[in-house]
């Protein structure tokens, strides 16, 4: 006669049953590779604190830094469903050209070089611990990685200066024609018996750079999936960013003709700046209002 099996108790199947594992890199390798990573740039991230985010032209570099951050963290589910495909050939190349401008940068003190490596160095991880898939899961963040890096000097100085010229000029001419008495040589502009030179950091290639980094934040936040759209918008946002340089401007002179050159110079002078990202924050709306009558507004889930 023939044994019948024995039975086995009802969730017994279940709960011997291994649980299924994510796909993606090994915790602790995951460990060991930030940890080099944090040892690397660490160092990096304390001379830029104390040099270059410093100042007014490249202070939005640590919020660069941690939105990019922030992003990359919002990724973390994804990339560990990702089945690993390491692509040891690029991201090998990717880690050389990343090491090589690493070591150049901090050996010459060449901040661009520096920063820039970590974006390399990001790439090459993601593509050895996970494959293509991985890097491209990522590719917004090492992308808006390149807002904090900062930019040569010779060609900020070449690019500032015309633009500063634009903007006092639009500016003082505005003033003028709504019954100001402003007059303007250059950069410096005269209302009344105060004399106000605009800086870099009022009309300057930096804070167009920011406002650009501000522009395409809002595009990736808000998920739109056609591409001419967003190209659009990203462009338009140069004129944008000129718009609320000017009015930072006037807001300035105004503060100082009313309120004296103390004031112009004081708490205001930084309020202006934050103005600056509202002003441009408002037009960056508006405009993207406008564009819903030429593109469809569906976004990605």
């Amino acid at each position: 006669m023939a044994q019948t099996p024995a039975s086995t108790p009802a969730g017994a199947g279940l709960a011997s049953a291994p649980a299924p594992r994510l796909a993606g890199p090994d915790l602790g390798v995951l460990a060991l590779v930030l940890f080099g990573f944090a040892a690397m740039f660490l160092p990096t991230y304390w001379d830029l604190s104390s040099t270059v985010w410093a100042s007014d032209e490249q202070g939005h570099g640590p919020i660069i830094l941690a939105v990019s951050i922030w992003l990359l963290y919002q990724q973390r589910h994804a990339l560990v469903q990702v089945p690993p495909r390491p692509a040891y050939v690029m991201g090998g190349l990717s880690l050389l050209l990343g090491l090589v401008l690493y070591a150049f940068g901090r050996s010459q003190s060449i901040l661009l070089f520096e920063v820039s490596a970590q974006i390399f160095v990001l790439m090459a991880l993601a593509l050895v611990l996970i494959g293509g898939a991985g890097l491209k899961l990522i590719w917004f963040p090492l992308f808006f990685l390149l807002f904090m890096v900062p930019l040569p000097e010779v060609l900020v100085t070449a690019l500032t200066t015309p633009l500063k010229s634009a903007v006092s000029a639009v500016a003082s001419s505005l003033l003028y024609n709504t019954g100001y008495p402003v007059g303007r040589a250059g950069v410096i502009l005269t209302i009344g018996p105060y004399q106000l030179l605009v800086a870099d950091a009022c009309a300057g290639l930096n804070s167009m750079f920011t406002l650009e980094a501000l522009g395409l934040l809002y595009m990736k936040l808000m998920n739109y999936t056609s591409a001419g759209r967003n190209v659009t918008l990203a462009l338009l946002l140069v004129p944008i960013s000129f718009v609320a340089n000017i009015v930072r401007v006037m807001i300035l002179v105004l503060v100082t003709y009313y309120f004296g050159d103390a004031a112009g110079q004081g708490f205001i002078h930084g309020f202006a700046g934050m103005v600056l990202f509202m002003v441009a924050l408002a037009i960056m709306l508006v405009v993207d209002k406008i564009l819903n009558f030429f593109w469809v507004t569906d976004r990605r889930k």
